[in-house]
């Protein structure tokens, strides 16, 4: 069992150094540590802490409101992830955004596509059973306590909050109604403070929650199209949606309809960029299909973004077979560095034919995992 140091979370101190708000001064003031010393546990880099000094954070969490007394010193403390499930299973909060479309001429029936909610379904069932590997509880003993010597059973966190929340998928309403309420609950999920996981369910074209998501990630302007660049390595995402010519198209970093000014592509379907900064296709079309998987953690303030994103409702479903049978290829994360830890992959399905059967939710379509490069994702991160 591996250990994470919590104090970034408890303050709320963002790693971003524009929305610092003196926080390392005012702890070395107050408590006399180290400069240097507090910085690395605020990125949960310190290789040890001594007790003297955990003494003094604990006075200063006290003395500033940030934590009570009988909490202390366990709540400097969480239990890192081993997987894929459990990493979302020990958030203390899960808020899952979806998209939804309505008519025009009936916007009371407004509606959620049905490959988001077979998602949402295998999305819930995995956070509940670990993809079904959790451990059961511990059984009550006579006097009614958890019998803790039975080492066959483990407790298992699970969130204590469940959230759904809705957004305007793009076509709908307007763009600034779209695009508005989209970064009104991204905002609201980064200057939360807590235990937290933020859940997007499908691709730009129907969720703009995904497109805030990566524009935080990779420190680019959202809802802002880089089709125009000049060359394809200067895009601030190392993958891309290249839309169908009946989608909608909402301007995007993350999407879009040709790589570059000079790197034109015909084909609809996810693309995403090799080590040497060779662009692939990786599917979406009616022989090879394709989705999404990447999350960014930043564990010292526990938080953690997902998104979940087929190209078609077809890869959407068999994406959500994925995630039961395959999840332990979606960890560990591509890319680390202190305080940051970001999952990239490409699933790809090769399909005969496409799919006319709606109502089938457990087809599956022999599905490759390809872990996105980690050096497309390290010079990105060099960028910021």
């Amino acid at each position: 069992m591996r250990y994470a140091f919590r104090l970034a979370e408890l303050l709320g101190h963002s790693p971003d150094r524009r929305k610092r708000p003196g926080t390392i001064k005012a702890i070395v003031e107050h408590t006399g540590l180290d400069r240097h010393q507090v910085a690395a546990l605020l990125k949960n880099e310190a290789k040890y802490i001594p007790l003297e000094a955990l003494s003094k954070l604990c006075d200063y969490l006290i003395d500033n409101g940030h934590a009570r007394a009988s909490e202390l010193p366990g709540a400097l403390f969480a239990v890192k992830p081993e997987n894929f499930w459990e990493t979302l299973a020990r958030r203390r909060n899960i808020e899952i955004v979806v998209g939804v479309r309505q008519a025009e001429a009936d916007p009371a029936s407004a509606w959620v596509v049905a490959s988001d909610s077979v998602l949402i379904g295998e999305l819930l069932s995995g956070i509940s059973t670990l993809g079904g590997n959790a451990k059961m509880q511990p059984a009550p003993t006579p006097d009614g306590e958890a019998d803790a010597d039975d080492d066959d059973k483990a407790q298992l966190g699970h969130p204590e909050r469940l959230q759904q929340t809705l957004v305007w998928s793009p076509g709908h309403v307007s763009p600034a109604d779209t695009q508005q309420r989209a970064k009104a609950v991204h905002e609201t999920f980064v200057e939360t403070q807590g235990d937290r996981a933020l859940i997007s369910i499908g691709s730009v074209k129907s969720n703009p929650v995904a497109e805030m998501i990566f524009a935080d990630a990779f420190g680019c302007t959202p809802f802002a199209s880089e089709d125009d660049l000049d060359d394809s390595s200067s895009r601030a995402c190392p993958f891309f949606l290249r839309y169908r010519e009946n989608d909608p198209k909402p301007d995007a970093a993350s999407a879009g309809v040709q790589l570059s000014k000079n790197e034109k592509v015909d084909k609809p379907g996810i693309y995403y960029e090799k080590d040497d900064g060779q662009w692939v296709w990786a599917g979406g079309d009616k022989s090879k299909d394709a989705a999404l998987v990447f999350y960014v953690y930043r564990e010292p303030l526990g938080r953690l973004e997902l998104v979940l994103s087929g190209f078609s409702g077809r890869a959407t479903r068999l994406l959500a077979k994925t995630l039961a049978s395959r999840s332990e290829e979606f960890w560990p994360p591509v890319y680390e560095e202190p305080g940051l830890q970001i999952g990239a992959y490409i699933v790809q399905y090769g399909v005969d034919e496409e799919d006319s059967d709606l109502l089938q939710t457990n087809f599956s379509a022999a599905p490759k995992v390809i872990k996105l490069s980690s050096e497309a994702i390290r010079r990105r991160m060099q960028r910021l």
